[in-house]
């Protein structure tokens, strides 16, 4: 088994962050270095099939959060706490009802347990419309995803995967192959029979509909200590919309 990439911030308390579907340990920068400065060792963990981390043809949350357990064992880490956004919210899902003794607090931001079906088809397509053998420059990819994709900031996050593989050829950080094969994988609920009982809190876009008030009995049934909550003027993606109540929200339950 290969080891995943991260960039570790401070030190103290073990605080593990995991991005989403097409995301890097990069997207976490800045809350990260925000939760550094208040007592905690942030692990920025880029999953596989992403960032700097390996690619492989296994992919689901049971491989997922198989891959975090080694990473912590590799680094000693007996106990910590977890932030997950989105897919990564799964895979720290799955994590704390495999492991649960091994999480001290979880934090699932803006995806609940269920199964959500394929959506990010249209986000797959403009991706696949880049051809990095006539492309040679990051200006000249945005140019061609703003034909399919009109939304700036999601064009941004997913330009942030692009890197020089060798001399004048751009390519993606994630593993485009796989990943566009596996929609159905990235959807999936957990396990019907599982739970974590720790102290558990879910936080929301008010502009999001990934956690709907119907939602809320399948997540206790899996946490039955969870807190949910909301953040305001925010959609998806919460922790970049809103930050600053993200973190004011999110420092609370991790010092409470």
């Amino acid at each position: 088994m290969e080891a995943l990439h991260s960039k570790i911030l401070g030190e103290g308390t073990p605080l593990l962050i995991l991005h989403g579907f097409l995301g890097m340990s990069d997207n976490w920068k800045t809350l990260g270095n925000q939760y550094a400065q208040h007592g905690y060792q942030v692990h920025l963990v880029d999953q596989r099939n992403h960032g700097k981390s390996f690619h492989s043809n296994d992919f689901d949350y049971e491989f997922l959060s198989a891959d975090i357990i080694k990473y912590m064992d590799s680094h000693q880490m007996d106990g910590a706490n977890l932030i997950g956004h989105s897919m990564g919210g799964k895979t720290a899902m799955q994590l704390a009802v495999t492991v649960p003794e091994r999480i001290s607090k979880l934090l699932v931001a803006d995806i609940s347990p269920k199964y959500y079906p394929p959506h990010h088809q249209p986000i797959v397509d403009a991706l696949a419309k880049l051809d990095f053998n006539t492309i040679e420059s990051r200006k000249e990819a945005d140019q061609v995803l703003s034909n399919y994709l009109p939304e700036f900031g999601i064009r941004q996050f997913l330009l942030k995967n692009l890197y020089w593989e060798a001399p004048g050829k751009l390519g993606f950080r994630f593993n485009f192959e796989v990943l566009k094969d596996k929609m159905d994988e990235i959807g999936e609920n957990i396990s019907s029979n599982a739970k974590y009982e720790g102290p558990t809190l879910f936080l929301r876009g008010d502009r999001s509909e990934y956690i709907l008030p119907n939602d809320f009995p399948e997540i206790k049934k899996h946490f039955p200590n969870a807190e949910i909550d909301t953040v305001s003027n925010a959609g998806h993606w919460l922790h970049a919309e809103n930050p600053i109540q993200f973190f004011e929200k999110s420092l609370h339950f991790l010092n409470s």
